[in-house]
């Protein structure tokens, strides 16, 4: 996974924090099932990274 998705996904995970914080706080259970969502789109991208960086490293170590 490359530096920039890591960040990226990073960012997105913690602004759905924020949002499901504000949404807790504020009594708006839409804008907390959104930030919840986003957490979880953010996980999930997370995955597929690692999964890709696990199989690149099998065919690395395969190779060599």
């Amino acid at each position: 996974m490359g530096l920039d998705d890591k960040i990226r996904n990073e960012a997105e995970e913690a602004k759905g924090k924020a949002k499901e914080w504000a949404g807790d706080k504020t009594d708006n259970p839409r804008l907390e099932a959104e930030g919840q969502a986003e957490q979880t789109e953010s996980k999930v991208k997370q995955a597929g990274e690692h999964v890709k960086d696990a199989a690149r490293d099998a065919k690395d170590a395969f190779k060599g």
